[in-house]
This record gives structure tokens, sequence and C-alpha cells, in this order.
């Protein structure tokens, strides 16, 4: 009797039980719990079912509540606090997020909050376990550490969380990350990974016939990616291009007017890149909105949300050969962020590169570009109004 009350559980198991002590007739309490060592308390809870009702048996409310239940918001006042201050790994051998806050750090930040107080806050531990199933990684390693730093990096760093926020909470704005990564060698290459299935790939890449350079354009508030390919260069006038060709769908979907850009201020997005300005004073004209543009310190490009793009799709294609556009294509058609698939489309046009605009004809276009006052080269407000 004892194996059959174990091979049960919950209400089953209680009823079971009861009846057996009823069939036992006088003692059979006493007895049960001497010989086959059932609890009291669950016989007399089987008899109670049986002459009512069914008990609901709420595992789920014992022991103690998680932190995010307690504090509904938690997880997203954590992600607030430590996102703006998280970076890609600079290699790509992994898909992880690290950040050089400890758990100590973002309990203090969060105290600043009024909803959490010092005796109702988790402990460092906790948030410590927080960031970790968030899918951060709070360690000091030696790839978080910057090659270089400059004497405006923290005044620079703390204009784009304020913009990134006041973008992010606008519901007339939009940001938008976008990079190149490097140009990808098509053909029977190595690429240093592993794969279950035994390939066989060239050591060197001598003889590379074909190259191709991804670029991308990532919303992060959305998870929508956009990828293009193609066989020249990322030039300023295929970066705004392919910006021009994506935000009917952007505006469409999103009805916004406002656009921030977030770029790590390279040779052909720099700020002071005259045909790069050139083409953003003419869009944003044509287009009617104001652009917003914010860059990432030097020699810290891999705060740039894009770059978690590029860590995934590298890990994506990880031993794998791209020995046809075709099958990098296919392979970027295939990859997923956040469970949201990209839109990706190769650009079979070719871009000049190293195109220029004249003193005199940027002066003009200055006239629409408010440049923030001791960072000039790092934020830039782009307004309508050129074409009159």
């Amino acid at each position: 009797m004892r194996k059959a009350a174990d091979a049960l559980k919950g209400n089953s198991k209680r009823i079971f039980i009861a009846q057996t002590i009823e069939a036992y007739g006088h003692g059979g309490q006493s007895w049960a719990e001497e010989h086959l060592l059932w609890n009291r308390g669950t016989i007399r809870k089987g008899k109670k079912e049986i002459e009512t009702s069914h008990i609901e048996d709420k595992f789920s409310n014992r022991g103690r509540k998680k932190s995010e239940e307690i504090f509904p918001d938690l997880l997203d006042d954590i992600k607030k606090i430590v996102e703006p201050e998280c970076q890609t790994d600079p290699s790509f051998n992994t898909c992880r997020l690290y950040t050089r806050l400890t758990a100590t750090e973002v309990r203090k930040r969060l105290l600043r909050i009024d909803s959490y107080t010092e005796d109702t806050i988790p402990c460092a531990k906790t948030i410590n376990t927080k960031l970790n199933d968030l899918g951060y990684n709070p360690k000091k390693v030696q790839k978080t550490k910057p090659h270089k730093k400059i004497k405006a990096t923290d005044s620079i760093f703390e204009q784009v969380h304020k913009i990134n926020e006041e973008a992010d909470n606008n519901l007339k704005e939009i940001r938008i990350s976008l990079d190149a990564k490097a140009r990808m060698n098509i053909g029977n290459f190595s690429r240093g990974g592993r794969n279950r299935v035994l390939t066989k790939a060239e050591d060197h890449d001598l003889g590379v016939k074909e190259k191709l350079t991804p670029f991308g354009f990532f919303l992060p508030e959305h998870d929508d990616l956009f990828l293009f390919f193609t066989k020249g260069y990322a030039s300023s006038d295929f970066i705004v291009d392919r910006l021009e060709e994506i935000w009917p769908k952007i505006k469409r979907k999103y009805n916004v007017d406002i656009l921030t850009i977030n770029a790590d201020n390279g040779m052909e997005n720099s700020s002071v890149r005259t045909q790069f300005i050139k083409r953003l004073v003419e869009f944003a004209d044509r287009g009617n909105i104001t652009i917003k543009l914010a860059y990432y310190p030097p020699y810290h490009s891999k705060y740039n949300p894009i770059e978690r793009v590029w860590g995934v799709y590298e890990n994506h294609i990880c031993g794998d050969m791209m020995d046809t556009v075709e099958t990098t294509i296919k392979f970027a058609e295939s990859m997923t962020y956040n469970a949201k698939t990209p839109f990706v489309k190769l650009t079979e046009e070719l871009y000049e590169t190293g195109v220029t605009v004249c003193k005199e004809s940027m002066d003009k276009y200055n006239e629409f570009v408010e440049r923030m006052p001791s960072l000039e080269k790092w934020f830039l407000t782009i307004s309508p109004g050129y074409f009159g």
C-alpha cells in the first residue's frame, strides 16, 4: 500500500490514503502513521476532499518569490542601466555582451530610482544572477578594455546615452545603428571556425577573385535588421542610398519624423565627411525629417549596437565556407537576431570612393547643420529645408 501511494501524486494520493483508512476502520490513522508513515494532516485533507470537493495544489506559490515578481520593473531597470555601457566581443568569438559595471555598481544606481530602498532592494548577489540571466557578463576581462581613451571620451558617452534615451522614449523618433563589417573573401577559404561536417578549405587566401562588404542598419529598440552586401566599398553614397531605400518601410511601420543615427565616426560616415553630410542634408529635406547624428568615442566602436549583430552573424557562419556570393546571401537570410529574420539584399551598383564637396558648396549645406558646442565632431542635428 505504501508503494501504491508513492506512485500517485497530489489529490489522487490523498484520496487513496483517506479511502484506505476508512476501510481499515477505527484507529486507522494511528496505525497508518506508525506502519505506513502516512501523515495525519494528509489523511484529514484527503477525507475533506472526499466529503466536499477537490483542493487545488498550488505548488508554484510555495517558497520565496523571485525578485522580478516583487519588483515588476526590476529587469527593465537593470537593462536601462547596463545596456548603454555594454559591448560585444571585439573578436566576435562569442555572442556575449560584456559590461564593466559590477553588480554592486548596478545596485547603487538602482537605489537612485524612487521605487527602491536599502531595505527592499535585492542584494548584489541576486543582481549578479539577474545580469547573467539577461545575457550580460559583469566580468573584468581584458577584451573589454579599450586600446586608448581621449579626454572627451566620458563627455561623449554621457551625451550619447542622453540622446539615445530621448530617442527611445519619443514615439515620433526612431534610432538606427549603422556600420560596415570587414570585407569578406568569397571562395574556399577557411574562416577558422568548426563545423560538424568535415570540410576541406584552403589555408591561404591567395588568388581571391571576389569580395563582399556587409553593411547593416539595426533598430535597437525593435530588433529590426537590414543587411546589404556590395562587391565594392560602403561609400558615403552607398550608405545614404541604402538609408533612403529602407526609410519608407520604417516610416510606414513606425510613423516617425525624427531619425537618430548611431555610428562610429568611420572614414565614410564621419561628421567631417563632406559627401556624407551633403547627402544627409538632401535626404532630410526630401523626407521632411530631422536627423540627429550621435557618434561613439574613438576606440569604443564595439559599444555601437550594430556590432552585436555582427557577433551573431559571425557565429552563424562560423565553420562554413562562403564559396559563392549566393551562398553568402543565403546564410545571411537564414540567421536570426532575437528571433527575427533580417532583410537581406545584394546591391549590384558599384560606388566611387573619395568623392568630396568643395568648400563653397559645403557652406550652403552647413547652414542646415547644427553642431554641439565643444563636441562638434560627435553630435550634429540636420534640419530639412535645403531645397526651400
